[in-house]
């Protein structure tokens, strides 16, 4: 018996090898099946993630493009700042010309009333040329005192108008755009109490 198991001995190790060996090849598969990622996974991250890249991509494209046309924009609104700044400094001048005329020289010279009124069409044709190129006077006269378009020049005491209201206009301003040029030069009313009642009844009587 001893003899016939010996005889068999090295068969049984060689088998018990093999099982050994086999089930070690099941482990590895076991665990490259486990480490292996799902194809059609795989495609849906990387799809996810094109898509990801694609919908940053159109949206720097886009306000790349936004961008750019705003750009285009000033440049043609804006193009003209200097010019026009330029052509207001004239206007001015003319202004002052025909302010420094006395009512009555106009009355009675009649050349030199025809020579203001040219000087006048100048300025208005001057102005209009500025407003096709987008040039826009400010009217700021009864208006709220807004430091973003105008300049206060100084007070005027004045109880009956609120306070800091534009009373006059020194020098008119001009807005480019949505930018403002110039601004107004004015002066503000610097507004008092009003009287009391029982005064004021007492001064109508």
């Amino acid at each position: 018996m001893t003899d016939e198991s010996k005889k068999h001995g090295p068969d049984e190790a060689v088998d018990s090898n093999l099982a050994a060996d086999a089930a070690a090849e099941d482990a590895i598969i076991e665990e490259e099946a486990v480490a292996t990622p799902d194809p059609l996974d795989v495609l849906r991250a990387e799809n996810a993630d094109l898509r990801d890249k694609y919908l940053r991509l159109a949206a720097e494209m886009d306000n790349l493009r936004r961008r750019t046309e705003r750009d285009v924009k000033d440049a043609k609104s804006y193009s003209v700042a200097g010019f026009a700044r330029d052509m207001l400094a004239v206007s001015d001048n003319l202004r002052r010309a025909l302010d420094a005329i006395p009512a009555d020289a106009l009355e009675n010279d009649a050349s030199l009333k025809a020579l203001a009124e040219g000087v006048e069409m100048t300025e208005r044709s001057m102005l209009g040329a500025l407003e096709r190129h987008g040039v826009r006077k400010l009217d700021p006269m009864g208006e709220k005192f807004d430091p973003n378009f105008h300049q206060a020049m100084f007070e005027v005491p004045n109880p009956d108008v609120a306070n800091n209201t534009v009373v006059q206009v020194v020098q008119a301003g001009f807005t480019i755009g949505e930018r403002v040029l110039r601004p107004a030069m004015v002066g503000v009313s610097k507004g008092g109490p009003k009287a009391p009642s029982g005064e004021a009844n007492a001064a109508d009587a």
